[in-house]
C-alpha cells in the first residue's frame, strides 16, 4: 500500500509547482453547449481538430442529450446501445462479478479497454473475475461507478492506442469529459420495473405423487413476474468560482430491487423414509427457491470538476469523486437433504446470499500554464477501489450448530497513483506545416492487498485423521484465509512522445512512441503511425498500424485464495496461486509478461450534406494473452503439490501467459438527417460491428505438466470457446430519433448477434440465437425547465431461447431457463417514467 507521507509528498509537489502547469483542453469550456466543430480535442491526437471527421482512426462522440435519452440508467448499458463494438454481457451467479459487471470493447478482454476520465487515466476496480463468464480472469474498471449525472460526453477511441497513453489500450480507449459549466443544473427522478413473461419458462401450478411413486408438477403458461424495482435520483450543479473558475458537483443515489427469472426446482428436497416414500412435505416446498437474475443493489456516487484560471496562461484544475455500492447476490440453494445443511439450523434448506460493499475513491490535482511557447501540463491522480466480501444466509457446516449465519469474508484493495507531466508545443520543420510535437513522462503506482476475513468464514474442522468432518469455510463463498492474504505493488515510469503534422494540406500524419519500464516485468517499447489522406471535401481515407501492450494486473500476479470445494461429497481443497509460489511453480507456472499486441486500421469517412459514413476494417494480434490454467488435479498432480509443501491442496490453477489470439472485424457508422418541414425533423443511425476473434496458438504443456501424460491440458477447450464464441459476432444498432414541437420520440433496435455458452465438448454447447432487442422513450418538454419522458427498455419483451429439456443438460436447466452468456439482459421488459428540472 502507498505510504501516506508518499502520496502527501506529490500532492504537494503538484500544488508548490502550480505555475509550471497547464490546463487540458477538454476543460477549457465554461458553459455546457454541443461541440464547437472548429476547436475539438478527443481521444486519439493531442491536436486540436476543426472537426471530428478529421480524426485519423476512429472516435465515437456520445453527446449529452444522446446520454440523457437513452433510456438506460448505468453507464455500461448506456454504451451498449450506442457503441455497436461495445458489449455488457449478462452474468449471473458470478460471485462478486454479480455486482460489478465487467464490458468489453471488440470482443476482447475487458482489460484490454483504456478508461480515461477528462483525459487522466481511470484506476479498475480490486475484483478479480474469476467464474466462467466473459471476462474470466480480468481486473476492469468498474464503469457503474461513474455515475451518467457528471457526463458532458464520452469519447470512445476504436483503436490501440497503447503508444499513447500507455498499458491496457489494446482493443481502445473510453475517455469520459466531465460537465464543466458554471451555472445552471438539472434534477432528474426516475422510476421503473421489470414487466415481463418468461418465455419457455413455464408457471409452475402444483406438485403431486406420478404412479411410479416419484414427484410430478403440472405447470401452466409462461410465468408472468413484475420485480426489479428501481429508482434513481440525480442531479448537478454548476457554480461560478471567483471571477475565473468553475466548480460543478454531480451526485446520483440509484437503489435496484433484485430480480429473479429462475424457474422452478423439480428435485426431491428432503430424504424420504426407509420403505422409499416421500416425504409430505414435498408438495408444499418452495419450488422457486434460487435467484437467478440481477443482484439487490444500493449505489451513491459524487463527482466534482473544478478549474480555476490564475493568469491569461495559468490554471489549476481538479477532479475527484467517492462512489459506494452495496450489493446482494443469492448463490446455489442448498436443498435441506444436502450434506452441507444442518437440519437443525435450516430445516427447509438454505439459500447462501453474497454481500458487498465497495468503495471508490477518486482524486486528481494539476495545472497547466505556458512556458517558452509549451503548452504545459502536470498532474498527479490518485484512486482506490476496496472490495469487501461478505456471506448471509448461511452455514459454515464443518463448525456444525456453532457456526454462525453470518461471515465478513475480507476485503481486496487496488490502488493506484499517476504522476503525469505533458508539454505541446509546434516547431516550423521545413515541411508543409508547422510539426504538432508532445513530448511527457509518467510515473505510476499501484498496489494490491488481500485482507483475511474472519476465521469462521474460512474455518475447515477437522477429525483426529485430519479430515474435514463437513464442508469447511462459509457456504457459497469460502473467506480469505491469513494463507491468502496479499500485500504487493510495483511502479512503472513511461517516457512518450508524439509528432502530427500535415505533408500537403491533405495529408495528415501522426507518429507516437512510448517506453516504459515496469519494476516487475521489464521494459517495453510501443509506436503507432497513423495517417487520414483527403481525396476531396467529401472523401477521406484513414488507417494505422500500431503495437501495444498490457501488462499483468497486480491481481493476476498476487492474488491467492485456497477454498474447499465439495464434489460428489468429496471435499477438495482448490487453490489459486501466484506464479512466484513452489505450488504453481512444481505444476510449470513461469513469471508472467506482458501481452504485446499489433493493431491495423483502415478506412474511409464520406461526408456529403446531411449525410456521412465511415467504414474502419481492423485486425489485432495480441501475443502472450494472459489467462487461468485450467484446475489441475489428480494424485500425481496431489504428490507434486505435497513436495512443494501444499499437503492439504487437491487441485491447483494460476496464471499464464498460454494462448496467442486474432481479431478481426469492421465498424460502419452511417447517419443521415431529415427535415420534415412542418413535421419536425428526423434523425437516423446505423451501426454495425462485425467482429470474429480465434485462438491462433495454445503453448504447450509446460514440462512439468507434460512428463505426467496426455490426460493434462492447462488451458482446454472450453475456455478457448469462450474466447472465440462467448461474445456476438456482429452487432446492429439502428437509432432514429423524431423530434416535433415539443416532442421527442427515440426508438432503437439493436440485433445481437450468435453467442455460445461454450462446454467441455461441441455435443454440450449451448448456441444462443440472434435476437433483436427494442426500446423506445416518448418525451414531452413542457417549458424550459420541465421535461417528462416515459419508455420501454426491451419493449416486445425478447429472451434468449430457453433451456428448459436440452439434452445433455442437468435439471439446473430447469431452475436456471437462460444462459448467463447471453449478450442482453435476461430479465424482460423493462418499462420507466423520467421527470427532469433543468436550471
Amino acid at each position: 500500500m502507498l505510504k501516506p507521507n508518499f502520496l502527501a509528498a506529490s500532492v504537494s509537489l503538484i500544488l508548490a509547482s502550480a505555475p509550471v502547469f497547464a490546463l487540458h483542453a477538454n476543460e477549457s469550456t465554461r458553459t455546457e453547449q454541443e461541440l464547437k466543430p472548429e476547436v475539438i480535442e478527443v481521444t486519439g491526437t493531442r491536436r486540436s481538430l476543426r472537426s471530428i471527421a478529421e480524426s485519423t482512426v476512429p472516435v465515437d462522440i456520445i453527446s449529452l442529450d444522446e446520454i440523457n435519452s437513452s433510456g438506460q440508467l448505468e453507464l455500461s448499458q448506456v454504451l451498449t446501445t450506442l457503441v455497436p463494438s461495445f458489449n455488457f454481457p449478462n452474468s449471473q451467479l458470478a460471485d462478486g462479478t454479480d455486482h460489478a459487471r465487467p464490458a468489453v470493447l471488440r470482443g476482447l478482454a475487458p482489460d484490454h479497454t483504456l478508461v480515461l476520465i477528462n483525459g487522466k487515466r481511470r484506476h479498475s476496480s480490486a475484483l478479480l473475475n474469476l467464474n466462467g463468464t466473459v471476462g474470466r480472469g480480468s481486473s476492469a474498471v468498474d464503469l457503474n461507478m461513474i455515475p451518467t449525472a457528471a457526463i458532458k460526453r464520452i469519447e470512445v477511441l476504436r483503436d490501440g492506442a497503447a503508444a499513447q497513453y500507455g498499458s491496457d489500450a489494446i482493443a481502445g480507449v473510453i475517455n469520459i469529459v466531465l460537465k464543466d459549466s458554471d451555472q445552471g443544473g438539472s434534477l432528474n427522478v426516475t422510476y421503473g420495473k421489470y414487466d415481463t413473461q418468461m418465455a419457455g419458462a413455464k408457471q409452475l401450478e402444483n406438485v403431486t405423487q406420478s404412479n411410479s411413486g416419484d414427484l410430478a408438477f403440472e405447470l401452466g403458461e409462461d410465468r408472468t413476474i413484475s420485480d426489479g424495482n428501481t429508482s434513481t435520483i440525480s442531479g448537478n450543479i454548476g457554480l461560478p468560482l471567483g471571477k475565473g473558475g468553475f466548480i460543478h458537483l454531480s451526485a446520483e443515489v440509484r437503489n435496484k430491487a433484485p430480480s429473479n427469472r429462475s424457474g422452478f426446482d423439480p428435485r426431491e428436497q428432503y430424504s424420504r423414509d426407509e420403505a422409499g416414500n416421500l416425504d409430505a412435505r414435498e408438495f408444499d416446498a418452495q419450488r422457486y427457491n434460487h435467484r437467478f437474475g440481477k443482484a439487490d443493489i444500493e449505489d451513491f456516487a459524487f463527482f466534482y470538476n473544478v478549474g480555476y484560471d490564475l493568469t491569461n496562461n495559468t490554471a489549476l484544475y481538479s477532479f475527484g469523486s467517492y462512489s459506494k455500492r452495496e450489493g446482494n447476490s443469492g448463490g446455489f440453494f442448498r436443498r435441506p437433504k444436502d450434506s452441507r445443511n444442518l437440519i437443525s439450523v435450516y430445516p427447509d434448506g438454505f439459500l447462501p446470499q453474497i454481500t458487498t460493499e465497495v468503495e471508490d475513491f477518486a482524486f486528481a490535482i494539476g495545472a497547466t500554464t505556458q512556458i517558452a511557447g509549451w503548452d504545459v501540463d502536470n498532474s498527479a491522480n490518485f484512486g482506490r477501489n476496496q472490495f469487501d466480501f461478505g456471506v448471509t444466509n448461511s452455514l459454515n457446516t464443518s463448525m456444525g450448530i456453532n457456526s454462525p449465519t453470518e461471515f465478513d469474508n475480507g476485503n481486496l484493495v487496488y490502488d493506484q497513483l499517476t504522476l503525469n507531466f505533458d508539454a505541446k508545443n509546434s516547431f516550423d520543420l521545413g515541411l508543409y506545416e508547422e510539426v504538432y510535437i508532445t513530448v511527457g513522462a509518467e510515473y505510476r503506482h499501484e498496489s494490491y492487498q488481500i485482507n483475511a476475513g474472519e476465521e469462521a468464514s474460512y474455518l475447515t474442522v477437522l477429525d483426529a485423521q485430519g479430515a474435514p468432518v463437513a464442508a469447511g469455510g462459509a457456504q457459497v463463498l469460502a473467506g480469505f484465509s491469513p494463507a491468502s492474504a496479499v500485500e504487493e505493488s510495483r511502479s512503472n515510469v513511461a517516457l512518450f512522445t508524439e509528432f502530427d503534422t500535415y505533408i500537403n494540406a491533405d495529408w495528415n500524419i501522426i507518429l507516437a512512441t512510448r517506453l516504459e519500464d515496469y519494476s516487475d516485468f521489464g521494459s517495453t517499447l510501443t509506436g503507432k503511425l497513423a495517417s487520414r489522406y483527403a481525396i476531396n471535401d467529401a472523401l477521406s481515407l484513414r488507417g494505422a498500424v500500431s503495437t501495444g501492450f498490457r501488462a499483468p494486473s497486480l491481481a493476476q500476479s498476487s492474488y491467492k485464495s485456497i477454498a474447499t470445494v465439495f464434489e460428489n461429497g468429496i471435499p477438495n481443497e482448490v487453490g489459486l496461486f501466484p506464479v512466484d509460489t513452489a505450488a504453481a511453480q512444481a505444476l510449470g507456472a513461469r513469471p508472467l509478461e506482458a501481452e504485446e499486441s499489433v493493431n491495423i486500421t483502415a478506412g474511409f469517412i464520406y461526408s456529403a450534406g446531411e449525410f456521412s459514413l465511415t467504414l474502419d476494417a481492423y485486425q489485432i494480434d495480441i501475443d502472450d494473452r494472459i489467462v487461468m490454467s485450467e484446475n489441475l488435479s489428480g494424485d500425481a498432480v496431489e504428490q507434486i503439490l505435497a513436495t512443494a509443501g501444499e499437503h492439504n491442496v487437491q487441485r491447483v490453477r494460476y496464471f499464464t501467459n498460454a494462448i496467442d489470439s486474432r481479431t478481426q472485424g469492421v465498424d460502419i457508422v452511417a447517419t443521415y438527417n431529415f427535415d420534415l418541414n412542418t413535421y419536425g425533423s428526423l434523425a437516423l443511425s446505423a451501426a454495425l460491428n462485425l467482429n470474429d476473434t480465434e485462438v491462433t496458438h495454445v503453448k504447450d504443456n509446460p514440462t512439468e505438466l507434460a512428463e505426467l501424460g496426455n490426460g493434462y491440458q492447462y488451458f482446454a477447450r472450453r475456455e478457448i470457446a469462450r474466447f472465440e464464441d462467448g461474445t456476438p459476432k456482429d452487432k446492429l444498432n439502428l437509432v432514429a430519433t423524431w423530434k416535433y414541437e415539443s416532442w421527442t420520440a427515440i426508438l432503437k433496435a439493436t440485433r445481437y448477434g450468435e453467442t455460445t455458452d461454450s462446454s467441455s465438448t461441441v455435443a454440450k454447447d449451448e448456441v444462443l440465437d440472434a435476437k433483436w432487442i427494442t426500446d423506445l422513450e416518448v418525451a414531452y418538454q413542457v417549458n424550459e425547465n420541465w421535461r417528462f419522458a416515459v419508455g420501454a427498455n426491451n419493449l416486445f419483451d425478447q429472451y434468449p431461447q430457453d433451456t428448459v429439456g436440452n439434452i445433455g443438460f442437468s435439471n439446473f436447466n430447469q431452475i436456471f431457463p437462460y444462459s448467463a452468456f447471453s449478450a442482453y439482459n435476461t430479465d424482460g421488459r423493462f418499462v420507466y417514467g423520467k421527470v427532469s428540472f433543468n436550471f
